[in-house]
């Protein structure tokens, strides 16, 4: 886990992309404070970005929510799914954060899109705080930073004919 944001971008984006936000109300002192932190940081590293946002209860229904979104007429250059689930005392907390999980990948990847997962599993209120209220560890500003990033190379992928001149590539030496 890391203990501080990763830095912010050097060069504000110029992007015209459209970010949609999938957040759970549960749990809703976080999530907001996730949501608005999210939005404040891509209102700052890509200003001219359309930014929707689409509430559901729980973490549970976020994944069907961001297949809706992504199946939709204008699909977005990156879905930032927000939640918080609070570990308890049964099993219940890790079967729905495995599940989201496993279903956002899975549909990123079948989708070819960015699906920035930010849907915490945390032992108590204090984590909690610390990663949806609190400067440092912030999830929200993290997942902007996040879209940002894949929006930027998902554009060097798909437009630029020599793209493939410009990724800075790295195999593994032993290859």
């Amino acid at each position: 886990m890391s203990t501080a944001l990763p830095p912010r971008p050097r060069n504000i984006s110029n992007s015209k992309a459209r970010i949609s936000i999938v957040a759970s109300k549960y749990n809703e002192e976080f999530t907001d404070a996730l949501v608005e932190n999210a939005k404040d940081e891509l209102a700052a590293i890509m200003p001219h970005a359309r930014v929707d946002v689409v509430r559901v209860p729980g973490a549970f229904e976020i994944p069907v929510a961001c297949a809706a979104v992504l199946a939709g007429e204008e699909k977005p250059q990156a879905v930032i799914a927000l939640g918080l689930i609070i570990r308890g005392k049964t099993q219940h907390g890790d079967l729905v954060a495995e599940s989201v999980s496993t279903s956002l990948q899975e549909m990123a990847v079948k989708h070819v899109t960015p699906v920035i997962h930010e849907v915490l599993l945390v032992e108590d209120e204090k984590q909690a705080y610390a990663r949806c209220i609190g400067s440092q560890l912030n999830r929200g500003r993290e997942a902007a930073r996040a879209a940002e990033s894949m929006v930027e190379l998902f554009s060097k992928l798909k437009h630029d004919p020599d793209s493939k001149k410009k990724l800075n590539r790295q195999f593994p030496s032993n290859a």
